[in-house]
């Protein structure tokens, strides 16, 4: 009977579910909608009809289930935290998830699961030390010393996106004003285009204009800006051996041109080099690691 490891991503805007088999290949693959406004029961339910078809796949055959989510659970009292899905925090996530499918799950930072995809199967492959950083609905991180996870005493190592870069800059639902994911994730950059009157773009919509404004452009220019602090500032910290983007926001290609050399130019450095780059895992390697981090 094969044994299979099952991968559950949950994510801002959908929830993705993988079924890998024992040499670490996708058989089974499925995302649903979050809907988060309908509240966490309703998560919840999406989460099981996903694993009720993953479920139809395998059969009665073993398995492990891994499950990644923003923000990461409190030592103590075992609720989610931080998270930028705000219905989930302060609920003892893992116990309800486990309650509902009567199996037992390992639940893990995404952003980690991602870096954990990337540095074992994915561009960072063979590389020491590698830190994957989430451009989605929100911005987080995670870093990967050797293919193993660095968590940190308090779960919150790689939480590059709640670094502060302008104490006078917009208010984070953290508490704080002016982090990293207020400029450059995708909700971040949507609400500074709101708040000059262009609403109506989401933030790949406006990544991906021929044409711009000149107002436009000033957004476009401080949005590569702030990027390039945010990345010079995780160098000069931990000088990883590889940075991977991954989330949405990471396909947009002059990133890998002008977020570079915006970046470069902040490094307290002469010559940097650190290579900057796009996953090659897909908008799945997130999926990947929480089914890797479930297996072990």
């Amino acid at each position: 009977m094969k044994n299979y490891l099952i991968g559950i991503d949950l994510g801002g805007t959908k929830i993705e579910i993988a079924v890998l088999d024992k040499n670490q290949i996708v058989q089974f693959r499925e995302r649903i909608a979050t809907e988060s406004k309908k509240g966490p029961k309703h998560i919840i339910n999406q989460i099981m009809t996903l694993y009720k078809k993953a479920k139809d796949y395998i059969g009665n055959c073993p398995h492990t289930i891994g499950l990644g989510s923003p923000g990461s659970l409190s030592k103590k009292e075992k609720i989610l935290r931080n998270s930028n899905t705000l219905c989930l925090n302060g609920l003892p996530l893992q116990h309800l998830i486990e309650e509902a499918l009567q199996q037992k799950i390992i639940l893990e930072n995404d952003a980690n699961c991602f870096a954990l995809a990337e540095a074992t199967l994915g561009v960072g492959k063979n590389h020491q030390l590698v830190f994957g950083v989430i451009m989605g609905t929100g911005c987080g991180g995670g870093f990967v010393i050797n293919t193993n996870i660095r968590i940190g005493p308090q779960q919150i190592a790689g939480e590059w996106g709640h670094s502060v870069i302008n104490t006078n800059g917009p208010s984070c639902y953290c508490g704080k004003n002016g982090c990293v994911e207020t400029y450059i994730s995708g909700g971040g950059l949507e609400n500074i285009l709101k708040s000059h009157n262009l609403s109506l773009l989401t933030a790949n919509d406006f990544l991906n204009k021929k044409n711009y404004s000149d107002d436009e452009k000033l957004i476009l220019e401080n949005f590569y800006s702030n990027f390039g602090l945010a990345m010079a500032n995780i160098i000069n910290i931990i000088d990883p051996d590889i940075i991977v983007l991954g989330g949405g926001l990471s396909n947009h290609e002059p990133l890998y041109d002008i977020g570079i050399r915006q970046t470069y130019n902040k490094v307290f450095h002469d010559h940097p080099s650190t290579p900057i780059v796009k996953n090659s895992l897909g908008d799945s390697a997130g999926v990947i690691g929480a089914a890797l981090i479930g297996g072990n």
